[in-house]
């Protein structure tokens, strides 16, 4: 049966695609810990649906807006969580259970800066997917759904393209704030981030569906542009704190101050 809707449901920090089928539902990324009584009951009070309609959750990323969820859902829905195929988890060792911490941090600074009131953002560092994709494949049961690998903000990142409408979820991989387009942060390979930016430019979508900056047409000039001015370095947070910790000559004290002009 064919797609009758994609929905976008307001997320506690990000926006939310819910794929919506006669006989089934797809959630485009695996949203945060907070979300899941949201969706559940959108999908029972106002679809009028079984949650167990709820057949696949994919992950794009692990960052806390995009996997915080899935596991929650698994349990509710008895779903299959999709996500990358990698040989090992994005928080692996001591280093990434720090990392798990700052990310977590991050969408908690998020939230402040959208004034969100305070909800419990903590989930599992480690993902256990049901079912691992590479570049290119369809997604089991959804087959009129591709996936595609769009690394640069993290090694795993995933874009999801329904091929019938030419419509596509990139997750972080753009981000609109107000009236300008940007790169996402963390970036981590920019020259990944580059060719995963003209992955999509070139499956010349009819409409982008972001997580932070909801569904807009994007044509090939913002597409040039968002290419010409992606980050030509790794932009992380070791990046930062490096940079912003650095002494500058025409500052009485240089922490956390911006640079002034010469």
């Amino acid at each position: 049966m064919s797609l009758r809707d994609v929905v976008l449901l307001d997320g506690y920090i990000q926006s939310i695609y819910l794929a919506i089928y006669p006989d089934k539902l797809l959630l485009l990324d695996g949203c945060c810990r907070p979300d899941v009584p949201m969706v559940l009951e959108y999908i029972k009070n106002t679809l009028k649906r079984p949650v167990s309609d709820l057949k696949v959750v994919v992950v794009s990323h692990m960052h806390p807006d995009h996997a915080g969820g899935a596991s929650r859902l698994r349990q509710a829905t008895g779903c299959r969580i999709v996500s990358a195929q990698r040989s090992k988890q994005w928080y692996a060792g001591v280093g990434g259970q720090l990392m798990h911490l700052v990310d977590t941090g991050l969408a908690y600074y998020v939230a402040k800066r959208q004034n969100r009131r305070f909800k419990n953002l903590w989930y599992p560092a480690y993902l256990h997917p049901d079912i691992t994709v590479n570049d290119g494949d369809c997604i089991l049961g959804f087959e009129d759904w591709q996936v595609f690998e769009t690394p640069g903000h993290t090694d795993r990142d995933l874009s999801v393209f329904h091929k019938p409408t030419r419509q596509v979820y990139t997750a972080d991989l753009i981000i609109k704030l107000r009236h300008k387009f940007v790169a996402p942060f963390p970036i981590y390979d920019p020259a990944a981030y580059r060719h995963s930016l003209n992955k999509i430019k070139a499956l010349k979508p009819s409409e982008v569906m972001m997580a932070h900056g909801r569904s807009l047409v994007i044509d090939t000039a913002t597409f040039d542009a968002l290419i010409a001015n992606a980050p030509k370095q790794p932009r992380t947070i070791k990046d930062t704190i490096k940079h912003k910790l650095l002494w500058r000559r025409d500052a009485n004290f240089g922490i956390f101050k911006r640079d002034h002009k010469k």
